[in-house]
């Protein structure tokens, strides 16, 4: 028994400490070539693979605890600097949960594509807590948010119709990043990562202004990526909506005391109000709700006249309309690429049927995506004219990050604190 324990301690040792082993030597260019340097990380060991996870699920479990029961703040955000260190830095920004988006889209459409465990692990995983415990996965574990959260100084608050406009952002983006993923064009999101080049010490110059552009607005607009761009935020409000335990502003019953009210920088917070029928015009809602197959259709038919230009980030596509130019005498010089296709041999014909497919694929996706954005559009338009009544200061459980900060603000079930005598606050 006991040796059997010590050949699989072996075993599994070797796994960790194994690295890719190259098969052949690199080529000895003797014309002065240098190498590029590689813009993605090395691949890992497969045991190390496995050790992500288990870090994974470790921080998620802890964040979850830190918030929902232990109800700290300053634990919350020591656990976020260890994130940001660990899968931002350590790991440069790679598995991303954000990013395995596109991974889990081109597995179920292509029977060509093996996704591996790991990179289904870090899509699923943060759903299914989010689920349980709402989104701590952006309190404290992705690495995205905590490069934003340490750069909020002076945050505003936005109005609630600018919210809901830039909300419809997040789900054009995953659309698009979909669209991309199944039919073969290429991963969006790893392309335009904002803040990979920090993680990496490396990437293209817009790429990093790019970056740096985003952290200098979050010092007044807190985590602008993470409301108004991640595509992976519409997967976990979802989630979140529907999460068993979420966390609350108050350990018990809200004394409307109002100390909370400024306290959450990404405006996540219903304040108590009023909603009185005669006050309330329902004539927009009606018409919204009447109009909403309409805008569904819309949608459809603009996301279909796009397929042209959107399915030419698609390599054979682009490559076709290459050798089209080049056939039609539109384009007097070649290019690298339609010079090494020519010398393939393979026949224009066959490049272009493969181009039209494409192309096809792309049409019916984008009736599909077009779709689903005109009803997002409209949800939200009906969400603007939608005013019901709130008694208490509550989270909202869609957009709350659950980084912790109104927990700090509130003054019920804390000891040696006077609570203040206020029997009711509202405002309309």
């Amino acid at each position: 028994m006991k040796r059997t324990l010590i050949l699989i301690l072996l075993l599994y040792g070797s796994l960790i400490v194994a690295a890719p082993i190259q098969r052949f030597p690199k080529p000895d260019f003797e014309s002065g070539y240098e190498r590029p340097t590689l813009q993605t990380p090395e691949p890992r060991a497969i045991g190390l693979e496995y050790f992500d996870v288990l870090v994974l699920v470790v921080v998620l479990s802890l964040a979850s605890w830190f918030v929902l029961k232990k109800r700290s703040r300053r634990s919350v955000f020591v656990l976020m600097l260890f994130s940001l260190f660990y899968f931002g830095f350590w790991r440069k920004g790679c598995v991303c949960s954000i990013g395995a988006i596109q991974n889990v889209a081109y597995a179920l459409f292509s029977n060509e594509y093996t996704i591996p465990l790991t990179v289904v692990a870090f899509f699923v995983l943060p759903l299914l807590f989010t689920l349980f415990f709402g989104r701590t996965f952006c309190a404290a574990v992705c690495p995205l948010g905590a490069i934003q959260d340490v750069v909020i100084l002076k945050p505003i608050h936005l109005p609630r119709w600018l919210n809901q406009v830039l909300g419809v952002i997040p789900y054009l983006y995953l659309a698009l990043a979909i669209l991309f993923a199944v039919t073969g064009a290429g991963f969006l999101i790893c392309q335009y990562d904002p803040f990979v080049g920090f993680f990496r010490f490396g990437a293209t110059f817009y790429m990093i202004l790019f970056g740096a552009f985003l952290l200098l607005l979050g010092t007044v607009i807190a985590r602008p990526y993470c409301r108004f761009l991640c595509p992976y935020a519409v997967l976990l409000s979802w989630m979140s909506r529907l999460s068993k335990h979420h966390v609350s502003i108050t350990p018990s019953e809200c004394i409307n005391c109002r100390l909370c009210e400024a306290s959450c920088p990404f405006d996540a917070i219903h304040f108590p109000r009023e909603s009185v029928p005669g006050k309330q015009n329902k004539s927009p809602m009606l018409i919204i709700i009447v109009l909403l197959p309409v805008l569904i259709l819309i949608g459809g038919w603009a996301g279909s006249l796009l397929h042209v230009p959107l399915s030419k980030g698609h390599a054979v596509v682009s490559l076709a309309e290459e050798i089209r130019l080049e056939d039609t005498g539109a384009r007097l010089e070649t290019t690298d690429e339609t010079r090494a296709f020519r010398a393939t041999g393979t026949p224009v014909e066959t490049l272009m049927h493969d181009a039209r497919e494409i192309q096809g694929r792309f049409k019916t996706a984008g009736w599909i995506l077009g779709g689903f954005l005109g009803l997002v559009f409209g949800l939200k338009l009906l969400n603007l004219f939608h005013i019901r009544k709130q008694t208490i200061y509550e989270a909202d459980r869609a957009s709350c990050l659950s980084c912790g900060r109104c927990l700090d603000y509130c003054p019920v079930g804390k000891e040696g604190v006077e609570l203040p005598r206020i029997a009711d606050q509202t405002s309309s």
